[in-house]
């Protein structure tokens, strides 16, 4: 079963890394080191700017809105559902929050560092938020399985 798991959390990586670093076609080719000066244009460091932007002031395709927002939540909710089955390592809240904030800095770092993409802090917050649902959906799982299966042991003695 666990070797099942990692097979279907390496295809997720996988898949992960497909449609956050080369979603376009042609990403290979913009990958480059060169320097235009501190950061450009569709870079954003500034907290819940692009949030904002796409929740309320937008005057785009509803379509667009939730793909931005609700896809990068979503991309990473299987994160932090799965690390908790794979290691006891990732039991905690805490422990899944820094591995999807990990995993998200990497991919915007190497998105800023090539230039296959841009970097948005809103995306690392995104991210974290949808590793932080996965873990709370398989713990509150557990928890509820557990709780089951304890109240029947209990019910037939």
């Amino acid at each position: 079963m666990k070797v099942g798991l990692i097979l279907v959390f390496c295809f997720y990586l996988l898949l992960l890394v497909k449609q956050v670093l080369f979603k376009y076609p042609d990403a290979v080719s913009h990958f480059t080191l060169s320097y235009h000066g501190p950061y450009d244009d569709r870079h954003n460091f500034i907290p819940f700017k692009t949030i904002i932007y796409y929740l309320f002031l937008a005057d785009i395709n509803f379509n667009i809105r939730v793909d931005n927002l609700f896809g990068n939540v979503m991309g990473f909710f299987p994160f932090g559902f799965v690390l908790p089955l794979l290691s006891k390592r990732f039991l905690r809240m805490n422990k899944v929050a820094a591995a999807t904030f990990g995993l998200s800095l990497t991919f915007e770092l190497l998105q800023l560092i090539f230039k296959i993409g841009s970097f948005d802090v809103d995306d690392l917050i995104l991210n974290t938020l949808g590793g932080l649902l996965g873990y709370l959906s398989i713990h509150l799982a557990r928890s509820l399985i557990k709780d089951k299966w304890g109240k029947q042991k209990d019910t037939s003695i």
